[in-house]
């Protein structure tokens, strides 16, 4: 294993890269690439699995070897930030490996940062090894602190687990952020506590609007919570001060007065972030998407597999560049049940 992907690393630089940043119809320097390593995951979170979900097939996922010769060439294309995501990328056999194969571009300084969205199971194992291999910041995803509902809505979670994982990645040194989907009627309520929880320990929390991917086993119109009603609940509360922070993803933050910590909101629905956005995703199966609410996507493993030079990966990567849209079309609604996007976010990178 460890010798192929030395093997795959010789062979994965782009001579004559000169790092500059692809650039869309639209303007936009594309710097932050998200990378699916695997569909599976450990939970089955109600607002993104459905509970009997059928994954990909082993065989039809990139090699670790692959995913890294193709990140290795949006490298040395112009991007600066690469997320790791799922499914739970921690999951993903011999992910090590691949992270350490990854933080070379860290060490040459190609590479400005590499981070990861986690559930936060696998860190009470792996912290320390992420963190000694260039992870300085990491996403778990965290809805509730209370172990009942905890089960409730990932399934098969065990919170005391991922509280763990959260203490063993602030003792590895990495800097934490708590993302937590907004859900009416499961969370709200408690959200205040989560980020005073969260300011309390240093460390920044966000919040999402659920998002219409994938078929699953409940109505989302049940559950969604727009934004900007849970601002303004917030704000009976605290002093919200608008702040300039930006971490390169799609988050817009506030500080809290009264708990001196950053709180940002991503909201796809009510305020949707399209006009800055600098991201595209890869699935482990070599799909590009340019956006994450469209279905235009790019075969990124032919090219990658019909030459072991990266010429025709390039010019593919160039080619689906040039047809990133300005926006996407989410709406959630009675009208409108069904997903605006047949695939699970889990298939598309969290």
């Amino acid at each position: 294993m460890q010798g192929e992907l030395t093997k795959s690393i010789a062979r994965s630089g782009l001579p004559g890269g000169d790092g500059a940043p692809m650039t869309d119809p639209f303007g936009r320097a594309i710097s932050y690439l998200r990378v699916s390593v695997t569909d599976r995951c450990d939970f089955r979170c109600t607002y993104c699995m459905s509970e009997n979900m059928t994954f990909l097939p082993r065989k039809d996922l990139l090699t670790l070897e692959e995913l890294d010769r193709l990140c290795t060439v949006f490298i040395e294309k112009g991007v600066k930030r690469l997320r790791l995501t799922g499914g739970e990328p921690l999951v993903r056999k011999n992910i090590m490996h691949f992270i350490k194969g990854i933080s070379r571009h860290i060490e040459s300084g190609n590479l400005d940062e590499l981070t990861l969205t986690t559930n936060g199971s696998q860190l009470p194992k792996m912290a320390e090894e992420l963190a000694a291999n260039g992870v300085r910041r990491i996403n778990i995803s965290l809805d509730t602190l209370d172990a009942d509902k905890f089960r409730k809505i990932t399934r098969w979670g065990n919170l005391d687990r991922v509280l763990a994982g959260v203490d063993a990645a602030r003792k590895a040194g990495m800097k934490v952020k708590i993302n937590s989907v907004a859900l009416k009627g499961f969370n709200d309520v408690e959200i205040p506590d989560i980020m005073q929880w969260a300011h309390g320990l240093g460390m920044d929390m966000t919040v999402i609007e659920t998002m219409p991917m994938g078929e699953i086993d409940e109505d989302r119109t049940d559950h969604y919570l727009p934004l900007s009603q849970l601002r303004a609940s917030l704000s009976e509360q605290f002093s919200l001060v608008d702040i300039p922070y930006k971490t390169g993803g799609p988050a817009r933050y506030v500080e809290v007065a009264e708990t001196g910590g950053r709180l940002g909101f991503i909201t796809p629905m009510t305020h949707n972030f399209c006009e800055s956005c600098n991201r595209v995703r890869l699935t482990c199966t070599g799909t590009l998407y340019m956006c994450l609410g469209q279905n235009d996507a790019a075969d990124l493993r032919e090219p990658l597999r019909a030459s072991d030079e990266n010429a025709l990966l390039s010019q593919a990567i160039d080619n689906a560049i040039l047809r990133k849209p300005k926006g996407h079309d989410f709406i959630i609604d009675r009208e409108n049940n069904r997903p605006a996007v047949a695939r699970h976010m889990s298939v598309t990178g969290g």
